[in-house]
């Protein structure tokens, strides 16, 4: 198995400056994955930093970066974020990594908005694999969740209605090689998201229902087979 390193790298998406840390095997990769947070959270979050680790030991470059607004990166986060943006984010991302390892084979992740975002760019370019945690379809059940959660992150109501009116339905039947995880108890977006992306996607596809299993994946055994299943799925396409 091979050991691993990581280096911080930016690379420029519309203008702005986005920071990543991309996790490289000491051989040369056979392919890449590019990680895409949720809306609130960063490319510092647990389950990037382990799949970068795992991913890395299987001979793949991982990078995780902060989209634009998020973390380190440049960009006023209510000004600049949208599904449109974080597919473009994650566009300008390939563009880099392809520039850097050249035509390698490609993966994407990404976890809740960041899942949306991945199979949003896995409809309109070819990905060789992609995996999703609580994906939405649409911008619903996030709006929906905004309207019941009284603190709102901060965030004004209007700024979820602007930002995040979405529906990738139409480019569900153009991605395969798809691997979706969704919890049963998902309160955020409910679990019908992932049976929709995995009806509507083409073989080969998987989808695994996680029992009692909440948005953020809280139970340490989830997080346990998500690793172990995701990094297999990323590495024998890959």
């Amino acid at each position: 198995m091979n050991t691993t390193t990581q280096e911080h790298i930016t690379f420029l998406s519309d203008g702005f400056q986005l920071s990543g840390t991309l996790h490289l095997p000491d051989n040369p990769p056979h392919g890449f994955v590019i990680g895409s947070h949720g809306l609130l959270s960063s490319g510092d979050s647990p389950k990037q930093l382990r799949l970068g680790r795992e991913c890395s030991r299987r001979g793949m470059a991982f990078l995780r970066f902060d989209h634009r607004g998020c973390g380190r990166s440049a960009g006023d986060f209510e000004r600049v974020t949208s599904l449109e943006t974080r597919h473009n984010d994650i566009e300008n991302a390939i563009q880099w990594m392809q520039e850097r390892f050249g035509t390698n084979r490609l993966g994407l992740f990404g976890s809740s908005l960041g899942g949306t975002a991945a199979l949003s760019v896995a409809g309109t370019r070819p990905v060789d694999a992609v995996v999703t945690l609580a994906a939405p379809v649409t911008g619903a059940s996030i709006l929906e969740s905004a309207d019941a959660d009284a603190d709102l992150k901060g965030l004004p109501v209007s700024f979820y209605y602007k930002c995040l009116h979405f529906d990738i339905s139409e480019k569900l039947h153009r991605i395969s090689n798809v691997l979706v995880f969704h919890g049963d108890a998902d309160a955020v977006v409910p679990v019908s998201n992932g049976y929709r992306i995995n009806a509507h996607a083409k073989d080969p596809k998987r989808l695994i229902v996680q029992k009692n299993g909440d948005h953020r994946m809280s139970n340490p055994v989830h997080q346990k087979d998500f690793y172990n299943i995701a990094v297999d799925w990323l590495a024998n396409i890959i």
